[in-house]
């Protein structure tokens, strides 16, 4: 009884690892198309700003 508790408490935190590898993973992609939105908007925020200050 006690080595089915064991397996399954390694196996939960086996889980639980992998869990938080793909929440790490996701945040980063997240991150980075929020940053590169954000260069692309800038990009064309300042293109505008030069174009209009000609």
């Amino acid at each position: 009884m006690t080595d089915t508790g064991d397996a399954n408490k390694e196996r939960n935190r086996e889980i639980a690892r992998n869990e938080e590898a793909k929440q790490v993973t996701g945040s980063i992609r997240v991150s980075t198309w929020a940053i590169a939105v954000v260069v692309i908007i800038g990009g064309i925020l300042f293109t505008l700003g030069w174009l209009a200050s000609r």
